[in-house]
């Protein structure tokens, strides 16, 4: 039973979704360890009711007060250059339907195709990115496609207004020139000293890369880099941030090193409230 704490209504009956999981086992762009092509599967196996509920920590009722499906996974059995036109095929599916697509990744490269689908439907578009790493390279072992690079790609195509990155900490002065270049907000783990509350005027598009969190509470991905936000750190600024959010991805999740299942939890937590934070902003 995955169904997000009871809140996934079944797609026949429901052709006027508001929200809309979407799964993307991929993980072809990893440069250290494969596994995050497993993050959909592990996210919605611990997701089920019969563990969770449906409410947020803000009082929003998920299984009553929105109406979400679950479209299943991507096709990736092709090359990358195929699976990356189908990711933005079935995100603009959903954006042409007038709903929010909360992705489930597979390694941070999905981001690229996903906005790219986003920017015929939102744009001006401002992105709020949570990673250990800024993901500006602008390649990583001759590949400019590589998980380590989505977000030079998405600015230098204009694909968002504005980016705020939040809990960098493994940070290159290439990167740093990249980020100056673009106008990018970089919030560095070492900077933080309270709670953090964002105000974002054009729609805003989350990215969370599982490894934003202190490996101590979320062991289950490829890049452990100490340091890092806790659970209760991230989800509030979720629940301070001042917004209309549009979309969700959550990547870099890998069951192959989360063996008690906490880093799969602290995801499913993430989307539960980003999803209320979506039906009453």
């Amino acid at each position: 039973m995955s169904d997000f704490g009871g809140a996934v209504k079944p797609l026949s009956g429901n052709p006027d979704f508001k929200i809309a999981v979407l799964g993307v086992p991929f993980d072809e762009k990893s440069s250290y360890l494969r596994g995050a092509a497993g993050g959909p599967g592990a996210i919605r196996a611990v997701s089920t009711g019969k563990c969770y509920c449906g409410w947020t920590e803000l009082g929003v009722d998920l299984e009553e007060e929105t109406v979400m499906v679950d479209l299943g996974d991507v096709d990736t059995s092709g090359d990358p250059d195929k699976t990356f036109g189908l990711i933005e095929k079935a995100v603009a599916g959903v954006l042409a339907k007038g709903a929010v697509p909360i992705v489930l990744g597979g390694d941070h490269s999905i981001t690229y195709p996903v906005l790219k689908a986003f920017a015929a439907a939102h744009k001006p578009l401002d992105v709020l990115h949570f990673d250990a790493h800024p993901d500006l390279y602008d390649d990583l072992y001759g590949d400019r496609l590589s998980h380590a690079c989505p977000f030079a790609r998405i600015l230098e195509d204009g694909l968002a207004e504005s980016v705020v990155q939040v809990g960098v900490r493994a940070v290159t002065s290439a990167h740093r020139s990249k980020a100056l270049k673009h106008g990018v907000r970089m919030v560095e783990m070492k900077e933080i000293q309270e709670p953090l509350r964002f105000k974002f005027s054009n729609p805003l598009y989350i990215s969370f890369d599982m490894d934003a969190l202190d490996p101590a509470f979320a062991p289950g991905v490829s890049h452990h880099e100490p340091g890092g936000l806790s659970t209760r750190q991230a989800v509030q600024i979720i629940q301070a941030l001042k917004g209309r959010i549009v979309g969700l991805d959550i990547v870099e999740l890998n069951p192959g090193r989360d063996a008690s299942g906490i880093t799969a939890a602290a995801a499913f937590k993430i989307v539960k409230e980003v999803a209320g934070r979506i039906v009453r902003p």
